[in-house]
Formats: structure tokens, C-alpha cells, sequence
């Protein structure tokens, strides 16, 4: 996370930015579908993340994709709760919660991450997408970039940003913001996202944890790990397997959630989510970063947005 630069008063919306939540970038860094700030309202009540579309990025899209994330679709999901309509320049809002983007969370913890973490980081997003895909809804955005790791769990951003970067039936290989490694081979071709892309951007985000990057050579995958994120990975639509299967695989003791499941229905805490399941080193990267913000002093907002 970059550090705050007092005094710029720069603001999106009715918020004044605090500072980016992604890091500037550098090479193996997975690409960002949308720029991420963390930022608070003119009266200090409330601290958001904040997000607006790269350039390029048709804007209506955008707006679409962000008033349909505010889904409920589990504990492990951060549904968007505000959006600015339709505008040139449109931005969306999450409540602030203390968090990792997982390239910066690899990076803190200086390589990639224990396979117990990688796991449970796994089902969590299997039970997400789960929900998801018995909703029938796709996610359309799963992918490095989109995975926070709070102390409490990680959590699932970027909804739709596959639909957002281009429309059906135009190539996307190549788009601004979309993780080549991430995005299914048919997504790619300009295909319709469907659940089995979502299940492909798993696979990449576990090879990414376990990794460091997303198209790893076969061997470097954890042997426990291998067979599951192969099977993710295939360039087959029909032989990736369903997200409720994944969940049985990374975290046997888990239920599987029903058709219509929200965060309402979901336990507070998950059993494959117990204490520790994040390196010492990360919780203090993330309380690091809640102490940075919360120390932030903002000048008095200029008026006008982004």
C-alpha cells in the first residue's frame, strides 16, 4: 500500500482518497481490473473502498457490472454498497475493511504463501463462487488482483470485471486489467463468462498463492495441490470441475451451501478458516495498514469530483 500524501485533497465522488490499496506495480505483478483506493467521507464517518475504471474501460459497462456486485454471495464476498449511476466518470464503494491485495500479501511475506493458507484461501473462494454459480450468477473477475486477506478471511472484489474490460463476442486476450494467466481460454476468444471461467481464475489464484505466478511449470505446484489446480486450469470448459467438488476437496469438514445461500445464511466462522490460518507476518502487514489509515489527517475536500 502506498503511503498517504497529505495534502493532495483528491477525491472520487463524495470521497476524499487516502491513499491506493494496490501497489504501483512492477514486473509479476498480476494486472488490477480497476484502480482501488482506500478513502473517507467529508464528514470522517466512513471509510470506503473506493474504485473507479481504468482508462479505456467503457464506462457503462462498468456501472452495470458494479449495481449487479452488490449480491450478497457469502461471507467471503465484498459486495459493492454504493455506485455513482451512470456518469463519465462512475466509481463504486465497499465498506473499509483491513486488508491484503494477495500480490502484496506475496510480497510481504516474501515468496509464496504456506499451503495451509493457500487452502484455506482456496475454499473459502470455492464457497463463494458456490453460492455464486447455484444463483446463477457468474463472477466474471476471479483472479489474483481480485483477492483481499483480512485477519478474518479473504475476500472476493472485481465482479464482472471480464464483462466490463469487453463485450461478448470481442477478443479480450490482451485487454487492460485482465491477467492473461487468470482469464479462460474462451473468455478470452470474446465467449460469454459462465461458471466453469470462474473455476479457470481459481485455479490461477491458487497457483498464484502456491507459486508466485499463474501459469506455473506442473512440478512447482505443492504435490496435494497438483492434481485440483491442473484440473482447474484445463483448457477444456467441460473437464474443470464444479465449485461445490472444490470445496469437498480443500476443506472436507465444510458443508456444502445451498441453492440460495447469502452471507445471511453463512456462519460467522468457517473450520477451514481457524486461528493462524494467515502468517503472523501478514496480520501485522494488515494492522499496519488499519493504524496507517486511521492516522490519516485529510485536508478539507475541494469541491467537484474525480
Amino acid at each position: 500500500m502506498e503511503r498517504p500524501r497529505p495534502g493532495t485533497g483528491r477525491r472520487i465522488g463524495p470521497y476524499t482518497l487516502i491513499t491506493r490499496l494496490d501497489s504501483a506495480g512492477g514486473s509479476g505483478a498480476p494486472p488490477v481490473p480497476e484502480h482501488r483506493f482506500i478513502a473517507r467521507s467529508a464528514d470522517g464517518d466512513r471509510t470506503v473502498l473506493v474504485s473507479a475504471p481504468l482508462d479505456g474501460v467503457d464506462p457503462g459497462r462498468f456501472v452495470v457490472e458494479a449495481q449487479a456486485a452488490r449480491y450478497l454471495l457469502g461471507p467471503w464476498a465484498a459486495p459493492v454498497t454504493e455506485c455513482s449511476g451512470p456518469s463519465p466518470f462512475p466509481w463504486h464503494a465497499r465498506p473499509y475493511l483491513p486488508a491484503l491485495p494477495l500480490a502484496t500479501a506475496l510480497a510481504v511475506y516474501g515468496g509464496p504463501l504456506p499451503e495451509h493458507t493457500v487452502r484455506a484461501l482456496g475454499a473459502a473462494l470455492a464457497e463463494t463462487l458456490a453460492i455464486a454459480h447455484a444463483a446463477g450468477t457468474t463472477h466474471a473477475g476471479v483472479s489474483p488482483a481480485a483477492v483481499l486477506l483480512a485477519g478474518d478471511g479473504p475476500r472476493l472484489t472485481c465482479f464482472g470485471a471480464v464483462r466490463a474490460a469487453g463485450p461478448d463476442g470481442e477478443h479480450r486476450g490482451g485487454l487492460p486489467g485482465l491477467d492473461p494467466g487468470s482469464l479462460a481460454p474462451e473468455q478470452a476468444s470474446g465467449g460469454r463468462p459462465r461458471p466453469p471461467g470462474d473455476i479457470y481464475g481459481l485455479g490461477a489464484v491458487l497457483s498464484y498463492a502456491s507459486t508466485g505466478h499463474t501459469v506455473p511449470d506442473r512440478d512447482e505446484l505443492p504435490a496435494s495441490l497438483r492434481p485440483l489446480v491442473t484440473a482447474c486450469l484445463s483448457r477444456d470448459p467441460a473437464a474443470r470441475p464444479q465449485a461445490v467438488r472444490l470445496l469437498e476437496q480443500l476443506a472436507p469438514s465444510a458443508p456444502a451451501p445451498g441453492p440460495g445461500a447469502t452471507v445471511l445464511d453463512s456462519p460467522a466462522t468457517a473450520p477451514y478458516l481457524p486461528a493462524g490460518w494467515l502468517p503472523g507476518r501478514l496480520v501485522a502487514a494488515v494492522a499496519r495498514q488499519s493504524a496507517v489509515v486511521l492516522a490519516a489527517e485529510l485536508p478539507v475536500p475541494a469541491h467537484g469530483n474525480h
